[in-house]
């Protein structure tokens, strides 16, 4: 009987490359998408701890959003090893400094840690402006759930009114018919 789960061998997927626009996005939400696509479990032929996913170009690094207060109240911290040696600064003054660090950190953070996590960390590249080097590699936008996903705009309230009047009657609660 043959096998019914397709496992993949090691160099029989190709690698596709990817190109993300990272402006206006939200830190997180574009982590997460990003290390499902380095991991390939968007892939129908993923098989965990194979080299199955795309390699990834995030540009605009430095225009990327974090909600809330975070930029001020999140914290990046470092320690040598040694007395003494601990360095903390906000994520404010990372960016400033180095955007790249904090976007691909959290998708680092995001992949298996390992000898795997770090031959995928290996096919992500990062970048604070809007130009790549990487144009010889022909990358592929990368279709994001949150672009295809954004919540329309907020219809008036005349028309959620109408629409309401239009539809029909609510039903009594069951309880309080009893």
């Amino acid at each position: 009987m043959p096998r019914q789960t397709y496992i993949a061998k090691p160099g029989e997927i190709k690698t596709v490359w990817r190109h993300v626009d990272a402006e206006g996005k939200t830190l997180g939400r574009l982590a997460t998408e990003v290390a499902t696509v380095l991991m390939g479990k968007h892939r129908p032929e993923y098989t965990p701890g194979v080299l199955s996913g795309d390699a990834v170009i995030i540009t605009n690094a430095s225009k990327v959003v974090l909600s809330g207060r975070k930029l001020d109240q999140k914290t990046r911290r470092r320690w040598s090893g040694y007395p003494g040696g601990l360095k903390i600064r906000s994520y404010r003054s990372e960016m400033e400094s180095n955007p790249t660090r904090l976007v691909s950190e959290a998708i680092l953070r995001m992949i298996p840690k390992g000898r795997y996590g770090r031959s995928l960390h290996a096919r992500l590249r990062v970048f604070a402006g809007a130009t790549h080097t990487h144009s010889s590699q022909e990358p592929v936008a990368f279709d994001s759930p949150i672009a295809r996903h954004e919540m329309p705009a907020e219809k008036p309230a005349s028309t959620v009114k109408a629409a309401r009047q239009k539809s029909a009657p609510r039903r009594a609660n069951s309880r309080a018919a009893k």
